[in-house]
C-alpha cells in the first residue's frame, strides 16, 4: 500500500515523460459521484451517503484520475487486496455504477464476475441495493427479475449491469467494466481471460479485481497478487522488506495490496492491524478484531484463516494430501505408556537448525480383516492386515519460537504451554535432548529400529546417540522421491502409500496433537511420471516435519529388514509387505531349486485376490520351512 502511494507521487513528477497525465478534476468527479449519488446499505450504514474513506478516495481517484496522452483512462486493470470487512465489494459495485452511468461509454456493459454464480451475485446485490436506496438511481435504472434481480438497465443509453459467472457458459461479452470479486475463490483464470478478450471492442475498458488474500499459490489470484506487488514496488524482484525501486513495470495496472510488514505480530501487537485494515474503526471495529485474535490464540485451527482473511497473510495451500474427515476417523486420545515394554518403531525428521525436529513412534497392536479388491479381476477377498498405534513428539528452539510462530503462522508458544511441543533452550534444537528421549524409549519399550533421513544424522545426531549409549538399530529412509535407501530399500513413495492405506482403512490410531494434525492437514505431495509420490515441504502450507517423521516410522514398521525382525506374526504377510515396500517382485535372495518348491513372488503374496496366490503361498511356506530357525 505504501509503495502504491510512492508510485503515485513519483508518477506526478516523472509520468509526463511516458505520456501520463494526472487529471485532478476527473478524480474529484468520481469521488463526488459516490457521495452525491450512491447510498450504503446494511446495519448502521443503511441509507447513508457513500462518503469515501481516504484510502478509498486514493483507490477510486487513482483509477479514474490518471490519463493517457490521448485522454483515455491510464489504468485498464486494478487489483485491490484488503482485509475482510473493509468495504471492497461495495466499493467495486460503486465503481460499476459510475462506469454504467457517468463514464461516457456508449452501450456500456458492466459485469459483476465470478467463477460461481452465487459469488457473482454477492457484489451485484450491493449494486441493486444502491439503486433501491438512491431516488436518482431508482428513477434512472430499470431492474429485471424479482427475486433476485438479475439485471439493471439504463434504457436511455442502452447500457446494463449484470452478474456473470463461468457457470453461465456465456460467450462473447463486450465489457466496458468488469468487476471480479473474491478473486482468491476463482477456480481458474478463464473468467478473467474471457472478459479481457472482450475489451478489444472498448476504448478504455476497466477490470477491477477485489479480493482477500488467498491460500493457494497455484491460482490466478496469486499470479495477480505477485504482479500487483511488483507493479507497486517498481521491480520484478521485490524483497521481503517491500523496498520501493520505482521502475515502470506496467503503466496500465493499478495496484493496492494491503499487508503487514514481515516483522509484524498481529496476535500480540494491535498497532499493525491498520496496515491490512485501512477502515479500522469505521467498518471494522477494534473490539471485533480483538475477539478474532483471541480465537486464533485459543483455537489454533482457526489461525491460518484469520491471518489470511483479516491480516492479508497468504497461507499457501496447495491441494491437501488427506481430508479432514479421513484424519478425524483415526485420531485418538491415548497414553503411549500403555504400550510399555512392547515393540516400537521410530522415524526421525531432524531440523536444519532452527525449525522443528520430530520423532514418531509406531507400535503394532494386532490384526484386522480388511476387504480388498483386485482391480484387474474384480474379485474381492478378505485380507488379514496389521494395525498400529502411533504418536509424534516435536522439539523447537525456545529463543526463536515467538518469531517463527509468526513466520510459520503456527502457535508454537501455545502448543509448548499445552505440552504438545518441547521448547529446547537456545536458538537451535538441542539434539542431545532429542537423543535423551531416544534413550528413554529404548528403556521403556522394545525399540526395534529407528528410521532416519541422511541429512544431518551421521554428523550431528548419531554421535549424540553414541554418547548416551543408545543402541537401537538405525535404518536410512530418504525423504524425497528420487532415491531408495541402498541397504533397506525404504523410500518415501512406499511409506506414503503405506500410511495412506493405514489411515483410509482405519488400521492406525494416531494420537491427537495439534502439531501432528497441522502437519497432516497442511501436507501436499509431488509426483513423478510413474505416480511415485512424496511429501513436498515446498508446497506445504505449514511445517510438515511431524508427518514426515510419521511416514518414516510407518515405513520402517511395515517393511523392517529381515535382520531387524518383522512386525508380522504371519510369515506370508511379512513376505508380502517386505516385497511391496522394497519394490522386489520375484524370488528370495538365494535362488530356489525345483525341489525347494519353486520361486515365490512377494508381489503376488501381497494380493490375496491374485489367481496364483495359493500356489505362491505354498511355495513360500515350503521355502520358509527349509530355512534355519533364526529366520530368513
Amino acid at each position: 500500500m505504501r509503495n502504491s502511494c510512492r508510485r503515485h507521487l513519483l508518477d506526478l513528477e516523472a509520468g509526463a515523460a511516458r505520456g501520463l497525465r494526472w487529471d485532478l478534476a476527473a478524480a474529484l468527479r468520481v469521488i463526488g459521484f459516490f457521495g452525491d449519488v450512491l447510498r450504503l446499505n446494511g446495519g448502521q450504514f443503511e441509507g447513508l451517503p457513500f462518503l469515501l474513506h481516504p484510502s478509498q478516495q486514493f483507490i477510486v481517484g487513482s483509477i479514474f484520475g490518471w490519463k493517457r496522452a490521448d485522454g483515455t483512462r491510464r489504468f485498464r486493470r486494478a487489483y485491490v487486496e484488503i482485509g475482510k470487512g473493509n468495504g471492497k465489494s461495495p466499493l467495486a459495485a460503486g465503481c460499476g455504477m459510475y462506469c454504467l452511468l457517468a463514464d461516457n461509454e456508449p452501450r456500456a456493459e458492466v459485469y459483476a464476475a465470478a467463477s460461481k454464480k452465487d459469488q457473482a451475485f454477492v457484489l451485484f446485490r450491493d449494486a441493486v441495493a444502491m439503486r433501491e436506496q438512491s431516488p436518482a438511481l431508482a428513477e434512472r435504472l430499470t431492474p429485471s427479475g424479482g427475486n433476485p434481480v438479475w439485471n439493471l438497465a439504463d434504457l436511455k443509453t442502452g447500457s446494463f449491469f449484470r452478474p456473470i459467472s463461468s457457470d453461465d457458459g456465456q460467450s462473447g461479452p463486450r465489457p466496458s467494466c468488469a468487476l471480479c470479486d473474491e478473486v482468491h475463490e476463482h477456480r481458474d483464470g478463464r473468467m478473467i481471460e474471457a472478459l479481457e478478450r472482450g475489451f478489444k471492442w472498448r476504448r478504455q475498458p476497466l477490470l477491477i479485481m477485489a479480493t482477500n488474500s488467498g491460500s493457494d499459490r497455484e491460482t490466478v489470484c496469486w499470479q495477480e497478487h505477485q504482479h500487483a506487488v511488483r507493479v507497486a514496488a517498481g521491480t520484478m524482484s521485490p524483497d521481503d522488506d517491500a523496498t520501493f525501486v520505482g521502475e515502470p513495470i506496467d503503466d496500465a495496472a493499478f495496484s493496492f495490496v494491503c499487508s503487514l510488514d514481515k516483522d509484524d505480530e498481529p496476535l500480540d501487537d494491535p498497532s499493525c492491524w491498520r496496515k491490512a485494515n485501512p477502515l479500522l474503526g469505521v467498518t471494522v471495529k477494534e473490539d471485533y478484531l480483538a475477539g478474532v485474535v483471541g480465537q486464533a490464540k485459543q483455537i489454533p485451527g482457526k489461525l491460518n484463516g484469520i491471518l489470511r482473511l483479516h491480516f492479508c497473510r497468504w497461507t499457501d495451500a496447495a491441494k491437501s494430501w488427506m481430508s479432514r474427515a479421513a484424519l478425524e476417523a483415526v485420531l485418538a486420545d491415548f497414553d503411549p505408556a500403555e504400550h510399555f515394554g512392547e515393540r516400537v518403531f521410530g522415524g526421525l525428521d531432524l531440523s536444519a537448525t532452527k525449525d522443528l525436529t520430530a520423532a514418531a513412534f509406531v507400535v503394532p497392536t494386532g490384526f484386522v480383516d480388511v476387504a480388498r479388491s483386485n482391480a484387474e479381476s474384480g474379485v474381492t477377498a478378505t485380507v488379514r492386515l496389521p494395525t498400529f498405534d502411533a504418536w509424534v513428539e516435536v522439539w523447537t528452539p525456545a529463543d526463536t519460537m515467538a518469531q517463527r510462530a509468526l513466520e510459520d503462522q503456527a502457535p508454537y508458544d501455545f502448543w509448548a504451554r499445552e505440552g504438545h511441543l518441547v521448547a529446547t533452550p537456545g536458538k537451535m534444537v538441542r539434539f542431545d535432548i532429542v537423543a535423551a528421549r531416544a534413550l528413554e524409549v529404548q528403556t521403556e519399550y522394545e525399540f526395534v529400529a529407528l528410521g532416519y533421513d541422511a541429512y544431518g544424522f551421521k554428523a550431528k545426531f548419531e554421535p549424540e546417540l553414541d554418547e548416551l549409549g543408545v543402541t537401537v538399530p538405525v535404518v536410512e529412509h530418504p525423504q524425497g522421491g528420487k532415491r531408495k535407501a541402498a541397504d533397506s530399500g525404504l523410500w518415501m513413495p512406499g511409506s506414503v502409500n503405506a500410511l495412506e492405506e493405514l489411515i483410509l482403512e482405519k488400521r492406525i490410531r494416531i494420537r491427537r496433537s495439534p502439531p501432528t494434525i497441522s502437519a497432516i492437514m497442511s501436507a501436499a505431495v509431488e509426483a513423478d511420471a510413474f505416480d511415485n509420490r512424496w511429501f513436498s515441504k515446498r508446497k506445504a502450507t505449514n511445517r510438515i516435519d511431524p508427518l514426515v517423521a510419521l511416514a518414516i516410522a510407518v515405513g520402517v514398521a511395515t517393511a523392517t529388514t529381515p535382520g531387524g525382525g518383522s512386525i508380522y506374526d504371519d510369515p506370508v504377510a511379512y513376505a508380502a509387505a517386505f516385497g511391496r515396500q522394497s519394490g522386489e517382485i520375484g524370488q528370495p535372495a538365494a535362488e530356489t531349486a525345483p525341489d525347494d518348491g519353486g520361486a515365490w513372488s512377494p508381489g503376488i503374496l501381497a494380493d490375496v485376490t491374485h489367481p496364483d496366490f495359493a500356489e505362491h503361498k505354498r511355495r513360500f511356506e515350503t521355502w520358509q520351512a527349509r530355512q534355519p530357525d533364526e529366520g530368513f
